[in-house]
């Protein structure tokens, strides 16, 4: 018998960090054509990420991968260290893997640099080669500028640059002498990082001279402590977090010269706007109207572009920069009634200078270049993934007007003004990254484990890049339909081996079910836990209502101020998948994590009449707890604005549960002690108000785990004891 056979599921899952360990990402194809940079670990079970690179070495081989950097090597086997701000900057993206988590390139694709353990590292490309450059750290977010000359990085708060050839380490932005700890540069705020997808806080100029680099203060935020009850001898951590209605960081844009102010070690190098070399250029725009820094773009084809947006999230501003004075001119204007959402890397200037963006048109979600709108209500655009000379490269799902609905399917598309051709093939969910000829397609389906990764030139198959993915020791078979009036988006699970004649089973609702959370898609691994559920003997459905991502800005935007839809489009799934499908509607329980979490408490506290057992993990309780962003953009407000629809909404309130139905059902809640972005508070204001309210339930306290659980032993033991909770509580013996 192999390893493989013996590891159960939920061991397999917990070790491979849900079968993401091994599987190449974060591609980078260099301009030339001539190689593909990535990250991958070793094998299925390491979580230790290599930088490597794929030569092309003409268009008939299948090219050759190599190690262009190996952390063991690098750090000599030590084990690695990371500061605060490094693990802080992992949490927000989700980031669970060690070792290479992040490279940046020079513009030729040669040069690329990295931060391993707090130290400084650039690889030659080319030559195979890697270096450790003497800096000051911890060091974050490493760049090259664009001419491969010079490496940015972040350590201690400042914004600091050293020639590539590990010479002249100096600050150009940092603290002065009248600015406090509250002060940083280069790095993204919380807001930012969590909740607008921007994690960075400076950007190069094409011409490798100066840079625009991000200040935040943090010292109007509210300060929250996060504890560990298990070592008491510990401080609690600091954290500034903006609650909804309350401030945020103000955050402004400096033009920093290249040749700045040289790093005095006390100031951070930077004890005033000005300094040897060079002078810093604050960037103007109406801050107090449009808060929000949510994108930045520098490229040849134009000036720097900003995207602003307003506080309620109903109105942003495009604007191009004047490097000369810092002042910014109004290119585009977006409003919205509702809200406007954000996408990665956009704006954008074309190569011949116009803009490129995603925009809510008519009813649907398009891709516009300058004033043109070049899709339509057949496609709704999900993201751009590359601009060339003659065409845009999309990602986008089927719209409202499309023929097929394509349940859950995601394609790439090349755009422009003679038409639409989509490059992906076979039902599944397809992405890429494109740098002039060459293209990295990834691709995910229903009926195969992981991803195959494919280079294209010119649409023509060159090479593929091998995954050391570990293969499930389970396969997933979900059934991809739409159900209820609505047409909600749907999957259903049965125990492998099902017959008819095994009868009704008790059904177990598995959603995220909240913005920005699609899970209905056409992809293997996606439903790997849902379908281990289905094999202990329940009927598992995975639904995505409204407000879930993926269909029509109409489907997003309906849950402004009721986001309570969200469970009334769950039980209207059930309801009417329980006319096809075998499922026992006298004992049905809910599970899920963060959105999915609330979701879970809402449904035994809201609608026990169908609800019979719930799995609430990390959950959202009391919605004044969470951050700005979020909160006021689906509420329309803060709690100051609007109370009664945080009320509606919260679980629980001063008052105790909110809206409670008899009879009591029983919950479990799951949350980690260490979590700072669904905080722990949540968990215990519900529980002190089920108790006080005579409601049986069951609270696991997660020692040392944040919003994440990593760790393989955590990760592992809470599907088997969520699995022997809702048995219990179903009556499944």
């Amino acid at each position: 018998m192999t390893l493989r056979q013996q590891l159960s599921f939920p061991r397999q899952h917990a070790r491979t960090q849900r079968f993401t360990l091994g599987a190449p990402r974060a591609f980078t194809v260099s301009p030339d054509g001539a190689r593909v940079t990535f990250l991958r670990s070793a094998s299925g079970t390491d979580r230790v990420n290599s930088l490597w690179v794929l030569d092309l070495e003409g268009s008939t081989t299948e090219g050759r991968e190599r190690i262009a950097a190996d952390p063991a090597v690098l750090l000599g086997g030590a084990t690695e260290r990371l500061s605060p701000e490094e693990r802080a900057r992992r949490e927000r993206s989700r980031e669970g893997s060690g070792g290479i988590v992040g490279y940046a390139v020079d513009g030729a694709g040669q040069l690329a640099a990295f931060a391993l353990s707090g130290r400084l590292f650039t690889a030659e490309l080319l030559a195979g080669t890697t270096r450790e450059l003497p800096v000051r750290g911890p060091v974050i977010d490493p760049r090259p500028s664009p001419d491969g000359r010079h490496v940015a990085y972040v350590a201690g708060g400042a914004l600091r640059v050293i020639g590539a050839d590990g010479e002249r380490d100096r600050a150009l932005a940092g603290r002065s002498a009248d600015e406090g700890e509250d002060i940083t540069y280069g790095l993204a705020e919380f807001i930012a990082a969590e909740e607008m997808s921007r994690t960075r806080g400076y950007w190069w100029s094409p011409e490798s001279d100066r840079l625009l680099v991000a200040r935040v203060d943090t010292a109007r935020v509210r300060r929250w402590w996060i504890s560990d009850p298990a070592h008491p001898e510990r401080e609690p951590v600091k954290v500034a977090y903006p609650a909804a209605g309350t401030p945020n960081a103000d955050v402004r844009l400096y033009l920093v010269g290249l040749e700045g102010p040289e790093g005095a070690e006390g100031a951070e190098g930077a004890d005033g706007p000005e300094g040897p070399g060079g002078a810093r250029t604050e960037v103007v725009w109406d801050r107090a109207r449009y808060p929000y820094l949510a994108r930045v773009h520098w490229s040849a084809a134009g000036a720097p572009l900003l995207l602003v947006q307003s506080r309620d999230q109903r109105g942003q501003l495009y604007l191009a920069v004047d490097t000369a004075t810092g002042a910014t001119r109004t290119v585009h204007r977006d409003e919205d009634p509702a809200w406007l959402e954000l996408f990665a890397e956009l704006p954008a200037w074309a190569p011949d200078g116009r803009l490129v963006r995603i925009a809510d048109e008519g009813g649907a979600r398009v891709l516009m270049v300058g004033d043109r709108p070049l899709t339509g209500p057949q496609l709704h655009v999900r993201a751009v993934l590359d601009i060339g000379e003659h065409d845009v490269l999309v990602s986008a799902s089927a719209g409202e007007e499309a023929a097929d609905p394509e349940i859950g399917e995601i394609h790439v598309y090349r755009v422009n003004e003679l038409g639409i051709e989509r490059l992906s093939e076979g039902a599944g969910v397809h992405s890429a990254v494109r740098t002039g000829e060459v293209t990295v397609l990834v691709s995910a389906g229903p009926d195969t484990s992981g991803a195959s990764v494919q280079v294209l030139r010119d649409g023509k198959r060159l090479a593929a890049v091998a995954s050391y993915a570990d293969p499930p020791v389970l396969t997933a078979r979900p059934v991809l339909t739409e159900a209820g009036e609505h047409r909600i988006p749907c999957a259903v699970l049965l125990p492998t081996g099902y017959q008819e004649s095994d009868g009704p089973l008790p059904v177990l609702l598995d959603p995220y079910g909240g913005p920005h959370g699609q899970r209905v898609v056409a992809a293997q691994n996606a439903y790997l836990t849902s379908q281990w559920f289905a094999d202990q003997g329940f009927a598992v459905i995975v639904a995505d209502g409204r407000g879930t991502p993926g269909r029509s800005p109409a489907w997003e935007k309906a849950v402004k101020q009721n986001l309570l839809l969200s469970l009334d489009d769950q039980i209207e799934a059930l309801h009417a998948l329980a006319e096809r499908f075998p499922l026992d509607l006298g004992r049905v329980a809910m599970r899920g994590w963060s959105f999915g979490g609330y979701l879970a408490g809402l449904a035994v506290l809201r609608r026990p009449d169908v609800f019979h057992a719930a799995v609430s993990g990390a959950p959202v309780t009391d919605l004044r707890l969470y951050d700005t962003h979020y909160q006021e953009r689906y509420f329309g407000g803060g709690p100051q604005e609007v109370p009664e629809v945080y009320a509606r909404h919260s679980l629980v309130t001063d008052d105790g549960l909110s809206a409670p139905e008899s009879p009591a059902r029983p919950l479990m809640i799951i949350h980690g002690l260490a979590d700072d972005n669904v905080v722990v508070a949540h968990t215990l204001r519900f529980s002190a108000a089920l108790l006080a309210a005579g409601r049986p339930h069951e609270v696991l306290p997660l020692t040392g785990v944040t919003h994440m659980t990593p760790q393989e032993e955590v990760a592992e033991n809470l599907l088997l004891l969520q699995v022997d909770f809702l048995k219990r509580s179903l009556g499944m013996g």
